[in-house]
């Protein structure tokens, strides 16, 4: 077991170095340098100065008019929180959606270092499952691929706001957040938009196609990996898969909803595909979307 968990973790970081030197290095310094700003000091205003930068309760307290000077902040803070619920577990065809989490955590994390920014890691199921602070070099960010691949989870079920609510109790100051779940956890929408206030929060929803539609099988006995619950379906019946696949696009609808109405940029990602292209598209469209706004 140990030697197979080995084997993936190599395999992932051959293949994902070779694309954060290829391909996501220079979108990930485009994208997300110089976008935050850090408190450096306050001084006399001079004229020429923005007013909008004074400090009321300096110059209050003193008499005289004070300013806050900002510096571009030069190095990022990456949180990646990743779902360690049971329900990662699930994959119909060669990857599951854990393994595509892991994937897509390395990815960033070696992008992130490749550009000198600490990365941390938030792991959670209904309750927060570990945390490990924000830090520099490849053997930590390998321990990170390693924790998400293997995470030997107490909890089963996925609770969104405890993991969103912690992050935000323990990282006061903005970090660059990319949350990484299948989002089957409910009622978390509040959570969700306070985070985004705070941080730059970025959704990432796993989802294998399984679960997007369902084959004619016949009778399947299945087994809810998070509740242990066991349901019998009759995937043979045409109303039963037409009722399946409508369930699955009106939820993937009310994701949708729900991020852009909380401002969140967000991207899905198939356990069956791989995570490059779509990581791509996501970059591009972010940048874009910055551009427009300012």
């Amino acid at each position: 077991m140990k030697e197979d968990l080995h084997k993936k973790i190599r395999r992932i970081e051959i293949t994902t170095s070779k694309l954060v030197e290829e391909v996501f290095a220079g979108k990930y310094e485009s994208l997300f340098k110089g976008q935050g700003m850090e408190f450096s000091e306050v001084r006399e205003y001079q004229p020429g100065d923005d007013v909008r930068s004074i400090d009321w309760n300096v110059t209050a307290r003193s008499g005289r008019p004070f300013v806050k000077r900002f510096e571009e902040e030069r190095e990022l803070t990456v949180m990646l929180m990743v779902d360690a619920s049971r329900s990662l577990d699930f994959g119909s065809d060669q990857e599951t959606k854990r393994e595509k989490a892991s994937e897509l955590a390395a990815l960033l994390a070696l992008s992130a270092l490749r550009s000198s920014d600490k990365v941390g890691l938030l792991l959670f199921t209904d309750r927060v499952e570990r945390y490990i602070p924000p830090r520099k070099g490849k053997r930590h960010a390998l321990r990170l691929i390693r924790e998400i691949l293997e995470p030997a989870p107490t909890g089963h079920s996925t609770d969104l706001t405890a993991a969103l609510n912690h992050l935000n109790r323990i990282h006061k100051r903005r970090a660059l957040v990319f949350l990484i779940s299948d989002f089957l956890g409910p009622g978390f929408e509040k959570a969700l938009r306070l985070t985004e206030q705070r941080h730059d929060l970025n959704a990432f929803r796993l989802y294998d196609p399984r679960e997007q539609e369902m084959p004619a099988l016949g009778r399947l006995r299945l087994r809810d990996l998070e509740t242990g619950e066991l349901v019998v379906l009759n995937s043979s019946s045409s109303e039963f898969r037409k009722g399946y696949k409508q369930a699955a696009a009106d939820r993937r609808a009310g994701f949708k909803r729900l991020f852009e109405g909380s401002g969140v940029d967000y991207a899905e990602f198939s356990a069956a595909d791989s995570v490059v292209p779509t990581l791509v598209r996501f970059f591009a469209t972010k940048k874009e979307r910055r551009k427009r706004a300012g």
